[in-house]
């Protein structure tokens, strides 16, 4: 049986210990701060800061770094929600300014709170499905 160039250029013990991981329950693991691997353990130890591993699989999360990511998600949202809902408040009802600040500040403020740690476990379950975690430094 002639073997493709496909099937010849990764070999067979590569590709059969490359397992796919599933994203999407990765990423709604991640969501619920939990582990993107067993579902159990805490991925976050306090508000943003990641365990080093789970305390239940013990899988290793110091080397998935989120930087950013979570913070430039947060504010697109937060912004896209807020800006539209903003607008149509003021047309349709009005309020005093003071009202309509005190209003949107404490809304903008709680929901960019709620959202930056899911979105941040989110995209660490990203990572660790498409195995981006890179490599931890040794030292």
């Amino acid at each position: 049986m002639p073997h493709t160039a496909a099937q010849t250029s990764m070999p067979t013990d590569v590709a059969s210990t490359q397992a796919e991981r599933p994203r999407m329950p990765a990423m709604l693991r991640g969501w619920r701060r939990k582990c993107p691997n067993c579902g159990a353990g805490p991925l976050l130890l306090g508000y943003l800061k990641v365990h080093d591993h789970c305390t239940v699989c013990e899988q290793e999360f110091k080397h998935h770094r989120a930087d950013d990511g979570p913070a430039y998600l947060t504010i697109l949202l937060v912004g896209h929600l807020m800006a539209p809902l903003l607008h149509v408040v003021f047309v349709q009802f009005r309020p005093e300014p003071i009202v309509l600040f005190t209003i949107f500040a404490v809304g903008t403020v709680a929901l960019s709170l709620y959202l930056l740690p899911r979105l941040k476990g989110a995209m660490i379950g990203f990572q660790w499905a498409k195995e981006m975690g890179g490599f931890a430094r040794s030292t």
